[in-house]
């Protein structure tokens, strides 16, 4: 009678970790070994959990963070590299890749509640992509950002939308043109960043962040972050017609009519997110 070794297939790690918190959901990039690049795998499961999470309504608000020493090094080239060998030179693959990113970023800007990157080390190319798509971020004295894609001779042309919709236009070119770092200090300065905290606090206070704008009327928070961002695109004029709108559309909500009335009585508002 022989013996056979039979081999138990060994669980795969995931590379993108959800934990809920009250009503916070934690999304944590788990690639640590690979500083966290964004594989094809993890950018179609944060897209994938910014999906579930859209219509969640247990779900008031969102913080993206990471394991490992580094937030996120953007794009994984070595899974890039390897499609050269296609009969395009990976032409159809890159172009792939890059709107499938690109969707996944637009998903953090749509998701009708507020997202928070907490930021422990660098975070380069797309990474700092996803902290700018990010509505607010929390970053480690001991983190730093840059778009350094100059350096290999390639431009960082996708992070740059973001970026340049956070940091003044001649902060973004000096990132963009020279590829060089900044501190979390700098960072906060010319506005990428709203927060610097000490090294291994930056969960926690993302976290704490992600609180305080959980309390108010999600149905509020919905309608002013898509308003913030549409906004933006617009000239000075249509601007205020289109926020007037809004703002005529928020008076006739529920929670306004609320927390006007909990206002002017001095008590706290209870809000029914419509």
């Amino acid at each position: 009678m022989t013996s056979q070794t039979v081999r138990v297939p060994m669980p795969q790690t995931p590379v993108l970790m959800r934990e809920t918190l009250g009503k916070i959901a934690v999304l944590t990039l788990n690639r640590p070994e690979a500083r966290n690049s964004l594989s094809e795998e993890l950018i179609a499961s944060l897209h994938a959990a910014l999906s579930e999470i859209h219509d969640d309504k247990s779900v008031r608000a969102v913080v993206i963070a990471a394991n490992g020493p580094a937030f996120s090094a953007g794009h994984d080239m070595k899974e890039m590299t390897a499609r050269r060998a296609d009969a395009d030179r990976g032409r159809a693959y890159f172009a792939h890749i890059m709107n499938a990113c690109s969707a996944m970023m637009q998903a953090i800007v749509r998701l009708p509640k507020p997202v928070v990157a907490a930021v422990q080390g660098i975070a380069t190319a797309a990474g700092c992509q996803i902290v700018a798509s990010c509505d607010l971020a929390v970053a480690s004295e001991a983190a730093s950002f840059a778009t350094p894609g100059v350096d290999i001779g390639l431009f960082c042309s996708t992070p740059m939308v973001a970026l340049s919709r956070n940091v003044p236009r001649k902060q973004a070119m000096e990132m963009l043109l020279t590829g060089e770092g900044i501190s979390a200090a700098r960072a906060r300065e010319i506005g990428l960043i709203n927060h610097v905290v000490a090294a291994g606090k930056q969960l926690e206070a993302a976290i704490a962040l992600a609180d305080k704008v959980a309390l108010k009327s999600a149905y509020t928070i919905k309608l002013g972050k898509e308003a913030f961002y549409r906004q933006t695109e617009m000239s000075l004029a249509e601007a205020y017609r289109y926020a007037a709108q809004v703002m005529t559309e928020n008076m006739m909500a529920r929670d306004a009519e609320e927390g006007i009335g909990a206002f002017i009585e001095k008590r706290e508002p209870k809000w029914q997110d419509r």
